[in-house]
């Protein structure tokens, strides 16, 4: 199947798809007499395994790790479950970080009359030098 359908196939678009490649993630794809890349099944199946960890938040170099252990049938589920891990502790650390945003921002608009005064606690804030 060409670019397009292997895009609609696998949910990743054509510019991704074309990324990947570039980046070495996914190997180059196979041509046509007339120049036009060719996707298998097994490319297909490979593009999904990839948008699923990308909607995870796995970036790209953790997903050619991934990608690594899958194609490796003598694996150890405790690499894999390493990363995993590692990357739930990122996540974590990043929803701490969301959360201290959003209890500051709150603590401002708390803070903030809303009138039609022209004193602002939130831009008094954000124009702090610390």
């Amino acid at each position: 199947m060409n670019i397009g359908e292997a895009a609609k196939a696998s949910g990743v678009s054509a510019k991704m798809i074309r990324y990947y490649e570039q980046v070495g993630l996914i190997p180059p794809a196979g041509r046509t007499a007339s120049g036009y890349r060719a996707y298998s099944e097994a490319d297909i199946h490979m593009l999904h395994f990839i948008r699923r960890a990308r909607d995870l938040g796995f970036p790209v170099s953790e997903i050619n790790d991934l990608l690594g252990l899958w194609r490796d049938r003598s694996r150890q589920s405790v690499d894999v479950k390493r990363i995993a891990q590692a990357h739930i502790d990122e996540l974590k650390q990043k929803i701490a970080s969301l959360q201290q945003m959003a209890d500051t921002l709150q603590t401002l608009i708390s803070c903030c009359a809303g009138d039609h005064r022209p004193d602002c606690p939130i831009l008094e804030d954000l124009g702090r030098h610390e």
